[in-house]
């Protein structure tokens, strides 16, 4: 369990990357989450991410959800990281992260918007909240957008890289899209 804020949330920034696993689980959560408490809820999308929305049949909902979204258009465009670095938001959430990016912020490495904004928040105070997808060691199960499940297995490289992201300054893990509930006090959902 992740410890609730123990300020009122009044907004979030939140980052998706190009992984589709959990990706239908997080966007639900953060839909509930939006209607249910009227967070302000600015989403910024890596190029990879935008694909995967696409993908996963979500790109027209993301439009109608949260119609102020931003793109990837470099590094540090839309302008993002000094908002974070100076408190306007609560928290940042990069949800889901793949291991790609994940091994770029393990590495240092802050050539993408979600990069670059994790690394300049992490500089300030503003608390950052990672749900790396390549947690666990041996297989997981996901969903394809069609909705068919099938098994992964997690790389050594990959696990190794989220182990090491927990231990980074300002960077608490999630372990379930779920957790993001417990970020705001509130009781998950029966799954």
């Amino acid at each position: 369990m992740v410890e609730a804020s123990a300020k009122k949330i009044k907004r979030i920034a939140w980052a998706i990357t190009g992984s589709g696993d959990q990706m239908i689980e997080t966007y639900n959560t953060m839909v509930d989450l939006k209607k249910r408490t009227g967070v302000e809820t600015m989403v910024f999308l890596s190029k990879e991410g935008e694909t995967v929305m696409k993908w996963y049949h979500l790109w027209d909902k993301i439009q109608k959800d949260f119609p102020n979204f931003k793109t990837d258009a470099g590094p540090n465009s839309p302008f993002i990281a000094g908002p974070l670095q100076m408190g306007y938001y609560d928290f940042l959430l990069v949800a889901p992260a793949t291991a790609n990016t994940v091994a770029k912020i393990v590495n240092g490495i802050a050539d993408t918007l979600v990069t670059n904004a994790v690394s300049q928040t992490a500089k300030g105070s503003t608390p950052i909240y990672i749900l790396p997808v390549d947690q666990k060691r041996g297989t997981v199960k996901t969903s394809a957008p069609t909705g068919r499940t099938f098994e992964l297995t997690m790389r050594e490289i990959d696990v190794t890289n989220s182990e090491k992201l927990a231990q980074m300054e300002n960077i608490t893990l999630l372990k379930s899209p779920y957790d993001i509930y417990d970020l705001l006090g509130m009781e998950k959902p029966e799954v």
